[in-house]
């Protein structure tokens, strides 16, 4: 009677054994990611913006021309607008970091003068074009959780170039000057993610210490809305500023405005 009872059992715990063994196991939990993961290892950025900006400085923009003050509204400015557009690029692998903002600007100014003796009406008539490409690389120095923030350092070329022309009677009279230089810069560029959805963005720079202008410095902030997977829109504001003054001539000038770009992330 023993000996049934115990071969009993035996048989029993076999048989849940093998139920046991034919239904689904559980799944393991993923491995968690490894640090560092969390972002990709490289990205870009393409940003196509407009930057509704004032003028305001001095201006002597021939050798022999007087120094005059220029104050002009972002109205003032499209009046007289020609062609222009603007263009923030951003670039990361790893934790090296590369930035090109550039803007090219023409505008034309003209005024007439009534008729005057001998001469008949006068017209004057300047044009101005603006271009500036400030490129930097630096490196991440800071990542954490939400925030990051990168320093920079390199350069920021401008170029200035003026045509002006006068006509009177039968006579017309032209004069053109291009000015070319290079700033050094050094700054940083800050992020902070709010949301998925919500960000902002602060960067800025200064240089130029005697190199090519006495002092130049610009900064940006922006708030930024991912509205898709590859496409964000950002609006802040923008301020631009450099001192230079060398053999004559003189761009002594502050623009600001507010800035609407629309970025692409690869």
């Amino acid at each position: 009677m023993r000996r049934s009872s115990t071969l009993a059992a035996l048989l029993g715990m076999a048989a849940c054994t093998a139920q046991a063994a034919d239904l689904p196991q559980p799944v393991p939990p993923p491995a968690p990611p490894e640090a560092g993961s969390a972002r990709p290892d490289w990205a870009l950025q393409v940003t196509p913006y407009l930057w509704a900006s004032g003028l305001n400085g001095r201006v002597s923009p021939f050798r022999l021309a007087p120094t005059v003050h220029v104050e002009k509204s972002f109205g003032d400015v499209m009046k007289n607008f020609n062609i222009g557009g603007f263009l923030h690029v951003w670039a990361r692998k790893g934790s090296f970091v590369a930035n090109a903002d550039i803007m090219y600007v023409s505008t034309t100014d003209s005024h007439s003068v009534d008729p005057l003796p001998f001469v008949g009406s006068v017209r004057a008539r300047l044009t101005t074009g603006l271009f500036y490409a400030t490129l930097v690389g630096g490196y991440r120095v800071l990542d954490v959780g939400p925030v990051t923030f990168d320093a920079l350092a390199g350069g920021r070329l401008w170029n200035v170039s003026n045509r002006a022309s006068i006509d009177f009677a039968f006579v017309s009279l032209g004069f053109a000057k291009s000015l070319t230089w290079v700033d050094p810069v050094v700054g940083g560029r800050a992020f902070w993610r709010l949301t998925d959805a919500f960000s902002i963005q602060a960067q800025g720079d200064i240089g130029g210490f005697g190199a090519g202008s006495k002092l130049t410095w610009q900064a940006l902030g922006t708030l930024n809305y991912a509205f898709a997977e590859h496409f964000s829109a950002s609006l802040g504001y923008k301020v631009l500023r450099t001192n230079y003054a060398r053999g004559g001539y003189v761009f002594d000038v502050t623009m600001s405005g507010p800035v609407l770009g629309v970025t692409y992330r690869f």
